[in-house]
């Protein structure tokens, strides 16, 4: 009987340390953390030829500031999350994580992320880095967020910043191809995540939070939608004018976003919820896909 109770107490005290392993990782949002990431190291393999070590340490360090920035956001919006059915059980609004915690588990983080990437890297990544959690915490989360719908828009800078990280971790400087990476993000984000604003309206609207489509309307945010693609696909073949990229990404280029701007002028049309998922998740296969055709006619063209 008492090994029994043993046995017991100590599956319920592993599965308590799994669950607050879990929620710290929650905290980091590592789904969103994946495509930034995939930004940060394809724009490093397109910069130059890093080694396996320089990029190992160059996510670390752009996992840890994107973490922390996540983490901060949860502690900033721990008030409207535990209103909305999609975000109550996360583990501020739940309780399972003391709000307090979760902001310095965040500003450690961003610390550590600094002085890794600054030791091991460079310290222009570094600093690229940090204004990349300062611009999320400060400017969207803390600033735009709650006060504009134009706030993905502006805020959107800072979920940009990943390609400009990897570029400073080759070569230790920007120039120009690095900055039309950067302007490829910014200008993808809007269309992004408006569609997925439109299957999230009335949650955002129940909390006061002014996204496009509770301020301006779904018809407005669907133009809009259409309105940003066409312009991200234009921004998309700058770099083959300008002699950046050569044929193989101008052709994926070209189909892809042909292929975003159907999704887009069919989810103005019909405007259904279907259509509006379904542009959500294109979109991200989108940059995935873009990104990848940089390094492969980076690196079997170039």
């Amino acid at each position: 009987m008492e090994a029994s109770r043993a046995t017991t107490a100590t599956a319920f005290e592993l599965g308590g340390v799994r669950q607050v392993v879990a929620d710290y990782v929650t905290l980091t949002k590592p789904k969103v953390q994946l495509l930034l990431l995939l930004t940060t190291v394809t724009t490093m393999y397109v910069a130059g030829d890093p080694s396996l070590s320089l990029v190992a340490l160059t996510l670390l360090g752009g996992s840890l500031s994107a973490g922390g920035a996540a983490a901060v956001n949860h502690y900033w919006d721990r008030d409207i999350d535990a209103q909305m059915a999609r975000t109550a059980t996360r583990p501020v609004p739940s309780g399972r994580v003391p709000a307090r915690a979760a902001l310095i588990f965040g500003v450690v983080l961003a610390a550590l992320s600094f002085v890794e990437l600054a030791a091991t890297v460079n310290l222009l990544s570094a600093f690229l880095a940090l204004s990349g959690f300062l611009g999320y915490v400060f400017v969207y989360t803390m600033w735009l967020k709650r006060t504009t719908p134009q706030n993905i828009v502006i805020g959107g800078a800072a979920g940009a910043v990943p390609p400009l990280v990897g570029w400073a971790a080759v070569t230790g400087t920007l120039d120009p191809a690095a900055l039309y990476l950067f302007a490829i993000v910014f200008y993808w984000t809007p269309p992004h995540f408006w569609a997925l604003s439109l299957l999230m309206k009335d949650e955002y609207a129940r909390v006061g939070v002014p996204m496009m489509p509770v301020v301006h309307g779904e018809r407005e945010t669907r133009r809009q939608i259409v309105l940003y693609t066409c312009l991200l696909t234009v921004l998309t073949l700058l770099p083959v004018v300008f002699g950046f990229f050569g044929a193989l990404y101008g052709t994926a280029a070209v189909a892809l976003g042909g292929a975003f701007l159907v999704l887009a002028v069919r989810l103005q049309r019909r405007a259904d919820r279907a259509s509006a998922l379904r542009t959500y998740l294109f979109s991200l296969a989108y940059l995935a896909l873009l990104f990848g055709a940089m390094v492969a006619d980076a690196r079997l063209l170039g």
